[in-house]
């Protein structure tokens, strides 16, 4: 895909990530810190896509037993978002309390 979306948020995170990189230099546990947190959200989101995926070809063979099988299915889809959300949550705290720890914010 010439134009995957994904692609083009690393592109702009690393973007940012050098504009800013005078500010964040003194860090490195932060942006390491960062960086597995959006590989694991990468990683939910990775296995969200092949749960949709599933749902769907068991929707569209309506076969009784894989209609049931995704009531499971949307279960784990739904715990996966709520883990998503968690994640995200976790990150902006934790990118928050380190750039305020390491003296980067400013005083009005």
């Amino acid at each position: 895909m010439a134009n995957n979306p994904r692609n083009n948020a690393n592109k702009k995170l690393k973007h940012h990530r050098n504009q800013d990189s005078d500010d964040f230099d003194g860090n490195p546990e932060a942006w390491a810190t960062l960086d597995k947190n959006f590989k694991q959200v990468q990683s939910v989101l990775d296995r969200n896509r092949m749960l949709i995926q599933q749902v769907n070809d068991n929707h569209q063979s309506k076969n009784p037993d894989n209609m049931v099988k995704n009531v499971a299915l949307i279960q784990e889809l739904n715990g996966n978002i709520s883990r998503v959300v968690s994640l995200y949550s976790d990150m902006s705290s934790n990118f928050s309390t380190s750039f305020h720890n390491n003296g980067h914010h400013k005083e009005g």
